[in-house]
C-alpha cells in the first residue's frame, strides 16, 4: 500500500481549528504534522473537513434487514458494510436473549467473520455483546424473558465464547447471585455492564465493587431519578467510577436529557451507541423481529407490546444528534471513539488519531455528512 497524506484537514480532537496533515502507511497513521508540512506520498486534500477517529459501536443488533441473532456470515458482512459507510470502523455484534443452540451457532458465525474480515474495508467486529441474558423480567423492554438465565453461583458462565476478542454482557445485579455473577464475569475477562435493572443502591454499589462499572443504554430499562430515591440512573450519574452509554436518537432519550446526562457525567465518561436493529437503513414499515412484528415510523420502533424495540439510527446519526445540541468535535470524538475503545480495551490501536494507531478515519463535512471513511487505511465504499 503506497503512502497517503491527508492534507489540510481539521482534527476533531484539536478544537483550535488549525489545519493538519495526517500521513498513512501500511494501514496505520505514520505522522501527524501542521498543515502543508508533509511530503512524500499521494495527496488527498481535506480543506473544510473534520477528521474523526473511526466510530466504535459497542451495541448493535443489526441493520439493512439483517438481525445478528438470525444471520450467517454474509449477513454480518452486509451489516459491516453499511456500518462502515456510516463511519463505524469497529463494532460489537449484539445478541438478544435466545436459545443456547442459537447462541452457539451465532458465536461460530462471528468467529468466521473475524477470521475473514481483516484487510476488508468493512466495520471490524472486535467481539460480542450479550444483552440482557441475566436481566430483571420487570425491566425486560423488548427482550424475550423466556430466554433469560439465572446464575447458580458456580464458576461456569453458560455463554459460548469467541475464539478471541472482546466479551461483554449486560446484566441486572439484583437477579439471583447477581453480584457474584459480576465478580465472576470480571474475573473471566468479560466487560460486565449493568442494565435492564431496578437494583437498589446497595446492590449497585456491591456490583460496582465486584467489577461492574459500566451501564447500558442510560435511562432506558432502568429506574429513573427521584429526589428521595436516586434510582439506577441517579446512582450512575453520581458514582465517579461508573461510565455509561446512551442512545442519542431523540426517541429513547429526549435531547435535553441527553445533554443533561452527558454534561453531568462529562464527555470523558460517556459513550454513544446506536442500539440499531435489523430495519435500520430500510425506512418506515412493518418488520418481523425477535418473534414479533415491529413497526418503524418516523425513525421510532414499536413492538406488539408497545415497547421501543431498539433504534434505527447509525452512529453517524448519534454523532450529529449530540452535535446539534452543542457538543464540540473534541467531545464527540471522545464519546464516539476514544471512550468505547477504552471500555473494550482496544485503545492501543483504536479510538484516536495518533502515530502507530490504525488508520481508521471518518472525514465529515460541516453539514455532518460523511466525505470519506478509511478502515485500516483502505477507502470504504459509501452508500
Amino acid at each position: 500500500m503506497s503512502r497517503l497524506i491527508i492534507s489540510g484537514v481539521k482534527l476533531a480532537a484539536d478544537e483550535s481549528g488549525e489545519a493538519w496533515d495526517v500521513g498513512l502507511g501500511d494501514g496505520s497513521v505514520d505522522s501527524v504534522a501542521p498543515g502543508g508540512s508533509l511530503v512524500g506520498g499521494e495527496m488527498r486534500y481535506g480543506s473544510g473537513l473534520t477528521l474523526y477517529p473511526g466510530f466504535i459501536d459497542v451495541h448493535n443488533h443489526g441493520a439493512v434487514g439483517v438481525d445478528v441473532n438470525e444471520t450467517g456470515v454474509d449477513g454480518l458482512v452486509a451489516v459491516a458494510e453499511f456500518l462502515a459507510s456510516e463511519g463505524v470502523t469497529a463494532w460489537l455484534p449484539t445478541l438478544v436473549p435466545d436459545s443456547d443452540e442459537n447462541y452457539l451457532r451465532v458465536i461460530g458465525v462471528i468467529d468466521r467473520l473475524m477470521e475473514m474480515q481483516s484487510g476488508q474495508p468493512i466495520a471490524q467486529a472486535v467481539g460480542v455483546h450479550y444483552e440482557g441474558v441475566f436481566a430483571n423480567e420487570k425491566m425486560c423492554g423488548a427482550l424475550r424473558p423466556e430466554f433469560f438465565k439465572t446464575f447458580t453461583g458456580r464458576e461456569v458462565i453458560e455463554l459460548p465464547r469467541l475464539k478471541h476478542g472482546v466479551h461483554m454482557t449486560t446484566f441486572a445485579p439484583e437477579v439471583e447471585n447477581g453480584v457474584e455473577l459480576a465478580r465472576e464475569l470480571t474475573r473471566q475477562g468479560w466487560i460486565a455492564s449493568i442494565g435492564h435493572t431496578k437494583a437498589d443502591v446497595e446492590t449497585l454499589d456491591r456490583a460496582c465493587s465486584a467489577g461492574a462499572r459500566h451501564v447500558t443504554h442510560f435511562f432506558n430499562a432502568m429506574t429513573g431519578i427521584h429526589h428521595r430515591d436516586v434510582g439506577v440512573a441517579g446512582w450512575a450519574l453520581t458514582n465517579p467510577d461508573v461510565t455509561f452509554d446512551i442512545i442519542a436518537d431523540g426517541t429513547h432519550v429526549d435531547p435535553r436529557m441527553v445533554e443533561l446526562a452527558c454534561r453531568t457525567k462529562t464527555p470523558e465518561k460517556t459513550i454513544l451507541i446506536s442500539d440499531s436493529v435489523a430495519p435500520t437503513g430500510l425506512g418506515d414499515g412493518s418488520y418481523e423481529l425477535w418473534g414479533e412484528t415491529v413497526v418503524v415510523e418516523n425513525k421510532r420502533t414499536r413492538n406488539e407490546r408497545g415497547s421501543i424495540a431498539g433504534s434505527v439510527i447509525s452512529m453517524l446519526d448519534a454523532v450529529n444528534g449530540v452535535r446539534s445540541i452543542g457538543f464540540s468535535s473534541g467531545e464527540i470524538a471522545k464519546m464516539a471513539s476514544a471512550n468505547p475503545a477504552k471500555l473494550l480495551g482496544v485503545a492501543d490501536l483504536r479510538g484516536s488519531i495518533e502515530v502507530g494507531k490504525r488508520a481508521d478515519l471518518v472525514a465529515v463535512n460541516d453539514d455532518g455528512t460523511v466525505e470519506f471513511v478509511m478502515i485500516g487505511g483502505s477507502l470504504v465504499k459509501l452508500k
